[in-house]
Formats: C-alpha cells, sequence, structure tokens
C-alpha cells in the first residue's frame, strides 16, 4: 500500500503508527540479534533485508517472511511485534524485509508484482527466501510469509505468484490478491482501499491462478485478520480474502466451523474444523487499523503448525467449475459476528442479450436491516428490498457479472434470502 500524495500518506501514517501502541512489545529473550543482509540476491527495487536467526535452530529451521505496514520497516516490525520472541521459543529464522520507497509501502499494485518472476517487491523477496534457504539451510517445506496492512497485501501477493514456496500464510489487515491492481503507475487504489470491490469468489480465484499460469501444484493455507472498523482498508476485504482463498481451495463459502475463541471475535474455518484448516478467518468487533495485537501472532504460529515444529503443508485444490443455468445468477455470501454481518452480491447474466439497468430484488429474513451500501442503492433497508445499479455499473453484458455488497444489522438470524428476482425475473442462486 502506497500513498499516491501527501494526505492519504499522513492518514496511513496516523493509523499505522496506532498499531505500535498496541501490540505487546516483546524483545528477544536470547542473545541473538537482528542482522542486516545485503547481497542477497537479485533486488530490483533495492529492498533491505535484515534476518534474526535464534539461538539453537535446528539444521533444517522453519523460514517466515514477516513483511511490514506502510511507514514502518523490517527492525520495526521485529521490535513491535511478537515474532522474534515466538521464533527463540520454537526455533525457527525470521526474515524482515523494509521497502525503500517513499511513504515505505510495498508494491502490490503494478502488473510486475502481480505475475510470477515480472519484477518488483516480490522478486526480492523471493531472493531473500531463496539465501536463507542456502546460507542457513532454511526448510523449503516450512515456509510461510506474514504482514501487516501493505505487508498483509504483500502476503495475499506472495501466495499467489509462489504457491509452491510458502506452505501458508497469515494476513492482518490486508485486500485480496489483485485488488489493489493498477495500470497507471499509480500504487493506491482508493476503490479497494475503501471495500468498494467486490467480486464473486471464482472471479477472485481467477486472479490467483492466472498470476502463476500453468500451476497445478499445493496451494498455501490461508489464516485472515480484520477489525469491523477498520478505516484505512474497509472491513469488506474482509469477505472478499475469504471467497478469494475459499475458491482457490475449491472450497465452499459455508464455514466448516464457526466459534468465538475470545470475547469479540469470530472465528471461521473453511475446509475443515482443526486448527490447520485451508483457510481460517478471524473477524474483531469494534477493532480499528491497529493489529496484530497481543497474542494474535502466537495464534498465526499455531495455524502454521511451528509452535509443535511441525504443521501440515498445503493443500491441493481441484479445479473449481461455475454453476450455469437459467438466464441470470445471483451469488451471495455474509460474514457475520455476534450484531452484525456484510454481505456480498454477484449478478451474472446468463441471457443472450445485454442487460441495461437492473434491479434485484429479495427479502432480509427478519431482524436484519441494512446499515450502508456500495455499487448500489438499497431500498428500503429491512424486509423486501430491491438493490439497483449505481451508474457506472448499470450494463451486465451476457456472461458477465457485477457486484455490489452492503453492511447490516441482525438480532439473531444471520440466515440468507432464499430467492432474487432480476428485473422482475427468477435467477439461479449459486453457492
Amino acid at each position: 500500500m502506497r500513498a499516491r500524495h501527501r494526505t492519504t500518506a499522513a492518514a496511513v501514517t496516523t493509523a499505522l503508527l496506532t498499531v505500535l501502541g498496541l501490540v505487546v512489545l516483546a524483545a528477544p529473550a536470547s542473545s541473538a540479534q537482528l542482522v542486516e543482509v545485503t547481497g542477497f540476491g537479485t533486488n530490483p527495487t533495492n529492498l533491505r533485508m535484515h534476518l534474526y536467526v535464534p539461538d539453537g535452530v535446528g539444521s533444517r529451521p522453519p523460514v517466515l517472511l514477516a513483511v511490514h505496514y506502510c511507514t514502518g520497516s523490517g527492525p520495526a516490525l521485529h521490535s513491535g511485534t511478537e515474532f522474534a520472541s515466538l521464533a527463540d521459543r520454537h526455533k525457527f529464522i525470521v526474515v524482515y524485509p523494509s521497502a525503500t520507497r517513499s511513504g515505505a509501502c510495498f508494491d502490490v499494485s503494478s502488473p510486475q508484482a502481480l505475475r510470477r518472476d515480472g519484477g518488483s517487491d516480490p522478486v526480492g523477496l523471493m531472493s531473500m527466501v531463496r539465501y536463507v534457504h542456502q546460507r542457513h539451510g532454511g526448510d523449503p517445506d516450512r515456509t510461510f510469509v506474514t504482514g501487516v496492512s501493505s505487508g498483509a497485501m504483500m502476503t495475499n501477493v506472495m501466495l499467489g505468484v509462489y504457491p509452491d514456496v510458502f506452505q501458508a500464510g497469515a494476513a492482518y489487515m490486508g485486500v485480496p490478491f489483485g485488488c489493489f491492481a493498477t495500470t497507471d503507475g499509480s500504487s493506491w487504489n482508493s476503490q479497494c482501499a475503501n471495500g468498494q470491490i467486490v467480486r464473486t469468489p471464482q472471479q477472485w480465484g481467477d486472479l490467483v491462478r492466472a498470476a502463476y499460469p500453468g500451476y497445478t501444484g499445493p496451494r498455501p493455507r490461508m489464516q485472515i485478520w480484520h477489525g469491523t472498523e477498520d478505516g484505512t482498508l474497509r472491513y469488506p476485504n474482509f469477505q472478499e480474502q475469504i471467497k478469494q482463498w475459499t475458491n482457490v481451495h475449491g472450497l465452499s463459502q459455508t464455514p466448516s466451523l464457526t466459534d468465538t475463541p475470545q470475547a469479540g471475535q469470530t472465528r471461521t474455518r473453511y475446509g475443515g474444523t482443526g486448527g490447520t484448516a485451508p483457510v481460517e478467518a478471524i473477524s474483531l468487533q469494534g477493532a480499528g487499523h491497529d493489529l496484530p495485537r497481543g497474542g494474535m501472532a502466537a495464534e498465526t504460529i499455531r495455524f502454521f503448525g511451528l509452535d509443535s515444529g511441525g504443521g501440515p503443508g498445503p493443500t491441493v485444490a481441484p479445479t473449481v467449475t461455475p454453476t450455469v443455468s437459467g438466464p441470470c445468477e445471483v451469488g451471495y455470501t455474509t460474514n457475520a459476528w455476534n450484531t452484525g454481518f456484510t454481505a456480498a452480491v454477484s449478478i451474472t447474466n446468463r441471457s443472450a442479450t445485454p442487460i441495461t439497468g437492473w434491479s434485484l430484488a429479495f427479502t432480509l429474513p427478519p431482524g436484519q436491516t441494512v446499515t450502508s451500501a456500495w455499487n448500489t442503492a438499497v431500498t428500503p433497508r429491512s424486509g423486501q428490498i430491491t438493490a439497483t445499479n449505481a451508474p457506472y455499473n448499470a450494463t451486465i453484458a451476457p456472461d458477465a457479472s457485477v457486484s455490489f455488497g452492503f453492511q447490516a444489522t441482525h438480532t439473531g438470524n444471520t440466515a440468507e434470502p432464499s430467492s432474487f428476482t432480476l428485473n422482475g425475473a427468477a435467477c439461479t442462486v449459486i453457492p
């Protein structure tokens, strides 16, 4: 994430400085020191590399790439999070890269960054990982990536462009792979940051698959963290990441498990109910752009399987084939917490002619009330409602889709609408 003007950079800086005030500052308990490494390999964007190797690591230690937020640095993430102390305890190596461009954000926007070995920051980050594999005997089968804000975006990117390198990732306050993409040289995408880019799971998954064409191997597992009141990278990005990575793994949007590990947290797991499910997502009610908080890094290390020295590798994703039937299709997915939820809706035109101007009618279950919406206008706010197009997405070509979303409150009933009609015609509901 890299602001294109001073006001954006200032807002991001203010939000991200809050992070440092809320995390637990855990100094390493060992005599190991953070060391800068130079000459680590191909580095087209002049990234810096700092390395933390705990005392007593084994002959094939796990490797964690930990990527900082905008305005941050590798040393700041080292001192301001718990990953170093966890590395001391569980004996894994941590790589802390630093972006050196203005604003200290990582490139998650350019076409070069979003394809395998295309250039820009991901190439330099991969050089760091390979350096640790070669010089320190790092275990290629236990290599992971995590990041905060801009680093969380980069976590999504690295899992997309190097799925054969990383076994799992954890994104704190990020956005889906490809959401921040631009082609005009800008590195800031306000529409994505504001949670206004809503796509179907298939569309999000296709972006990941296009980053490494022809790859059919295992896909990394993914852990996603986001606060409902995030004002920098808004909360709808949480559900969009879930849609993307469940699709990449060929999984249903319906959680296999939903629980509350701590007050204010709603955790959902997809493709399994255990602690190393293919996709795990943690929603934090009322939290802003201030993650990770104390104890969260340990949950990431647990998800990676590093708290026991092992853990499962990535999962093999089956081919995902979309359902095709009827003149229109509607996808509807939600992510709920104790008093509210967000809904992501897609409309696909399966007729032979374009749709010009659309109205989607459906009935919200009792107790649900819309509080805000994006890419659509919703009237009324409860009961039988109608969502109509915005000026910029009025036309749906044959076999094309539009997406919108909304946030709502509920009184305990989080059920989904049972049917949808588009301009008066009944639509097929797709999972």
